[in-house]
């Protein structure tokens, strides 16, 4: 590597693998590159890539220098150097994303230019090289994310839009910098550049420019180009509706296989399973692994293997009645598709609380990361549950916080937990146990400050001065835009296979003489698995299992 190279700061626990994120690849490495690019000359000065750019390709220099800058308003900070034998670019080259910086030639000289589609073919048949190229991609966007050198958040953690924005763009993977207006003393100068005020918040600055104030996760999503356009006309193999464990497992396996696959999330890739602190049952992973990452791998595993996303687009119809099936995203575009895939999962039950809205983002959570723990550090807080996600935010969070209250309305944790949990639970002297109780009211003013829980068994009552409850009961299927098109059950989630009994196949009107596939609903090439699915077992394991199994099926639909 040459001697004047100058890396993109990573975090600590990166910094042994600096040489992986910046590698400089071999004569033998470069000339296979050459088959899927073309020689391109380039000039001192020369721009090869802005912000915002589109369809961004990638660089190996062959001669000379490429510098890359993170660019706000009319500022650069210069982020890393490539010399000869190195390349340019992060996980956005195969994502399709807009660019997140500036490219510039330091020197004349010649660089190897591959665009998107040709670096997809390049890291899908070249197993030496893709290994090289996404593990760069994918350590130097966590040297972004941890450095924070992104778009500009401004807000306050005594906003629930704040939290709101901060979760999308973490669980979506993009770097940004939050400016926290209770704490930080330059933040005036900043509001008076970009023209906002107290009222406007949160803000996000995207791209330096643009300025967003309270935003959707719609329009932050295009703001910062997640999504490409769609072609109403194009009748897509498989449209997977929602991108939990089960959806993206359907899109890589889907995707590896040939099949053309777009999928459609509502928040951020990873669903319920995004939010855990921490996994440790799921196989080959040992010392356990966080929701996110697991979803971030996922994601990155979809995206080389060619499967598309909108984000913050969900499914608000699907229209059952003729083929191609339709799904309309509630906001007048719609997407055509020979299969569907239904993978909304579920939500955590809402505690039947009059003001429980009022508190939600700013005292009532539902999720338990990194993020919320830092909101309730050294805090009394409250989980209520008995799940296996109750019991991972418990613990995660008793790491962080001055004690966790685990609220449980049975009598014990045996039926509900895996074994593992419960004897952590039961060995921290920083989580106790309640049970058989309830939480019956929240109190407060613009944060959650008091809670009243109640023994059900006794009746007694007592209120507690708790800021911090994390609510992760039940569940509840998302099934609410199917519009009629599917068998359910009684709770509302979808029947598939032998489930469905002769007379609800006959009320569906099932049209083939052979009986639904395993994970096949009432309607013949719509499928559904996860949580959303009838007679799930509520595992991240059962649910990548589910969505990997039922690709199997979509192939033998597709020749119905």
């Amino acid at each position: 590597m040459p001697q004047n190279t100058v890396r993109m700061p990573l975090p600590e626990a990166l910094a042994s693998r600096a040489p992986q994120a910046f590698p400089t690849l071999s004569t033998d490495q470069i000339e296979r590159i050459c088959a899927h690019g073309r020689l391109r000359p380039v000039t001192a000065g020369e721009v090869l890539v802005e912000p915002g750019d589109e369809s961004v390709s990638l660089f190996v220099v062959k001669r000379g220098k490429l510098q890359v800058f993170r660019v706000f308003g009319d500022s650069e900070t210069f982020i890393v150097e490539h010399g000869p034998g190195q390349f340019s670019g992060e996980i956005i080259l195969l994502s399709g994303r807009p660019a997140l910086g500036r490219i510039r030639a330091a020197e004349p000289g010649e660089v190897l230019e591959v665009d998107r589609e040709n670096l997809l073919a390049l890291v899908q048949t070249d197993p030496e090289l893709g290994e090289i190229l996404m593990r760069a991609f994918i350590l130097r966007r966590m040297g972004l994310i941890a450095s924070q050198t992104g778009d500009v958040v401004l807000g306050s953690d005594h906003n629930a839009d704040t939290l709101r924005v901060k979760e999308f763009l973490t669980r979506n993977g993009h770097p940004y910098r939050y400016k926290d207006l209770d704490q930080e003393a330059d933040m005036q100068e900043l509001l008076d550049r970009f023209h906002v005020g107290l009222d406007d918040i949160p803000v996000l600055i995207c791209r330096g420019e643009v300025v967003l104030r309270k935003p959707t996760n719609a329009q932050i999503a295009d703001c910062l180009g997640f999504n490409s356009a769609i072609d109403p006309a194009q009748v897509r193999d498989l449209v997977v509706v929602g991108a939990g464990p089960a959806g993206l497992a359907a899109a890589v396996y889907a995707a590896s296989e040939g099949l053309d696959v777009l999928v459609l999330e509502t928040t951020a890739p990873g669903g319920q399973a995004g939010s855990s602190s921490r996994i440790e049952n799921y196989l080959g992973f040992p010392n356990g692994i966080s929701g996110l990452e697991l979803a971030s791998r996922a994601y990155n595993q979809a995206i080389k293997f060619g499967a598309q996303f909108t984000i913050a687009r969900g499914a608000a119809r699907l229209t059952c009645d003729r083929k191609p099936f339709t799904v309309d995203l509630g906001n007048g575009e719609t997407i055509r598709a020979r299969i569907v895939l239904i993978a909304t999962g579920a939500e955590y039950r809402k505690l039947p609380l009059e003001n429980l809205s009022r508190f939600e983002g700013v005292g009532v959570y539902y999720a338990a990361t990194f993020m919320e723990s830092q909101l309730c550090r050294d805090e009394e807080v409250i989980v209520v549950g008995g799940g296996n996600s109750a019991g991972q935010a418990a613990v995660f969070l008793s790491g962080a916080s001055r004690h966790v209250h685990l609220l449980v309305r049975s009598d014990s944790l045996a039926s509900s937990m895996s074994r593992y949990l419960i004897r952590r639970i039961e060995e921290s002297d920083r989580i106790t146990l309640p049970t058989r109780t309830e939480i019956r009211a929240l109190a407060g003013t613009d944060h959650l400050e008091r809670i009243t829980w109640q023994n059900n068994q006794t009746g007694q009552e007592e209120e507690r001065a708790i800021r911090h409850v994390f609510v992760m009961t039940g569940a509840a299927p998302n099934t609410g835009w199917l519009n009629g098109c599917l068998a359910l059950d009684g709770k509302g989630f979808i029947k598939t296979g032998s489930d469905l009994s002769e007379e609800a196949l006959a009320t569906a009107r099932w049209p083939l003489a052979r009986p639904p596939f395993s994970l096949e609903t009432s309607l013949p090439g719509v499928f559904a698995v996860g949580d959303v699915r009838c007679g799930n077992v509520k595992r991240v394991a059962s649910a990548v299992g589910e969505g990997s199994v039922a690709v199997s099926q979509v192939h033998q639909a597709l020749r119905d």
